[in-house]
């Protein structure tokens, strides 16, 4: 049997990539699309944002034009949402995901972690296949990424997730495959991994959990990303004072260590479900806020970084899911004083860009934040992958109405109090690095000198640096397919 060499591997791909008019976009591109060569520009123009067309790699950026076909890039989308409707003086301004291709910055973090063995030759898209073990997002990103790299994907989700998810999947031709439990049954994903590992030789498993590809592309996009919007809308006298993120694969709180260089001051704060408060108490449980996996720490979160844990409970989720989704509820924010533009935006939030702004409200009321403090977080997904989710809700609790929609706005709104938070001293932050040992080493097979290393500094600044030589290596392969 002939040995295959990356290099050779390299050059079939770039052959592959070729053929299929493939061009690979760098990490400087992502972060500034204006970059983007003039030739991409133009495919665009005739590429709708979910169109499985290579081109729409360039889209994996937080600048995309919010059109659903044909457009280009702008400065970032977000929301700020006002004191009216968070009951905190502090401004809190959430990033919108859905203008992503499959409506989640998941792609990001999955073209992250695909790309660099891609291009090295660790990866053979003529005989490998890509697995995405995943809690929703990631595994669609994954998917989307591989169909736009003629990659051969798997989808690994919990059997729980929304409906919406499975089938997207399979109209995509993604092998799936569905995992016992809900949200918090991590460890399942994880068992169906080894299983793959000992009887598929073929396929190339990309665990979000431990993929360092995956912190340092929110490290640089998502992260640089924040910094300028608060170039753009802070005056002279206010400050960055926080970041909050739901824990998840803890890919997207790593643009909390980018913000820690220019802002020294903030606060990072890693949010999760109340119902399995793992960070917190070192809890367990099932919850419903989907796009968080927990039980466990994940491999590539920076715990060293961590200012404080906030647990946000399902039922305020949920509810306000209806406030800011049903006609009655709607009605009701803008009698409040909401501003309708506003109202009219607020299904670009998903059940866990909920939990991220209740939890940022938690961060600014906890800290005594005011209106000179502006505090960050992220808006995963929207509305529009969860429809069946507010469908159940209508069947279990009835129509909503104007007294439902009050009393959520005070309660789950307004209501909003620092309960069920830990700010993380010295030894915390250390006790909760600690866990990742009896899911990474006793389980998963790592090495304790590894779990050693990850509490230093210095492994952290050389891993987020390493962004600048797949940059590199990505413009030498694109010189190799000869397209750009």
């Amino acid at each position: 049997m002939v040995r295959t060499t990356p290099d050779a591997v390299v050059e079939n791909t770039a052959r592959r990539c070729r053929e299929r008019n493939i061009v690979i976009p760098t990490f400087a591109q992502m972060k500034d699309p204006t970059s983007v060569p003039t030739s991409i520009k133009a495919r665009l123009a005739e590429t709708s944002l979910w169109d499985v067309d290579p081109a729409n790699l360039f889209r994996i950026t937080w600048k995309n034009e919010p059109v659903a076909h044909g457009g280009r890039f702008n400065e970032g989308n977000w929301i700020e949402f006002p004191p009216e409707l968070t009951g905190v003086a502090a401004r809190i301004v959430g990033l919108a995901g859905k203008q992503f291709p499959t409506g989640s910055h998941k792609v990001g973090a999955a073209f992250a972690c695909l790309v660099p063995r891609l291009i090295s030759g660790e990866f053979d898209p003529t005989r490998h296949k890509a697995v995405w073990p995943s809690t929703g997002n990631y595994c669609r990103g994954g998917t989307f990424v591989c169909s736009l790299l003629a990659c051969t994907p798997v989808a690994i989700l919990p059997e729980e997730m929304s409906r919406e998810r499975f089938e997207w999947l399979r109209s995509m031709g993604a092998e799936v495959i569905a995992t016992p439990g809900c949200e918090s049954n991590v460890k399942e994903i994880y068992d169906e991994c080894w299983k793959i590992r000992e009887t598929r030789p073929e396929c190339v498993i990309f665990n979000q959990f431990d993929e360092f590809g995956n912190a340092i592309w929110h490290y640089h996009v998502t992260g640089t990303l924040i910094e300028e919007i608060f170039g753009r809308i802070a005056g002279a006298r206010d400050r960055c004072a926080g970041f909050v993120s739901a824990t998840g694969s803890a890919g997207t709180i790593a643009a909390g260590d980018f913000l820690r260089t220019v802002f020294p001051h903030i606060r990072v704060a890693a949010a999760e479900a109340l119902e399995c408060p793992t960070l917190l108490r070192c809890g367990f449980g099932g919850h419903r806020i989907e796009g968080i996996g927990d039980k466990h720490v994940p491999w590539i979160h920076n715990v060293r970084n961590t200012d404080a844990v906030i647990a946000v409970e399902d039922e305020r989720c949920l509810a306000l899911m209806r406030l800011f989704n049903e006609t009655a509820g709607r009605e009701f924010l803008v009698r409040e004083g909401i501003p309708p533009e506003l109202v009219g935006r607020l299904d670009l939030l998903g059940i866990s860009s909920i939990c991220n702004l209740v939890a940022a409200i938690k961060l600014a009321r906890y800290y005594e934040l005011d209106s000179r403090d502006v505090v960050f977080t992220v808006l995963t997904d929207s509305m529009e992958l969860y429809a069946s989710r507010l469908e159940e809700q209508r069947q279990s609790a009835g129509p909503y109405q104007e007294r439902d929609a009050a009393a959520h706005h005070a309660r789950y709104l307004h209501g909003v109090g620092i309960d069920h938070m830990r700010e993380l001293a010295y030894y915390d932050r250390l006790a909760i690095h600690n866990l990742k040992y009896f899911t990474w080493v006793e389980q998963q097979g790592r090495d304790a000198r590894e779990l050693q290393r990850l509490w230093d500094p210095d492994f952290w600044t050389e891993s987020f640096g390493t962004a600048d030589e797949w940059d590199r290596l990505i413009v030498e392969f694109n010189r190799r397919v000869g397209l750009d």
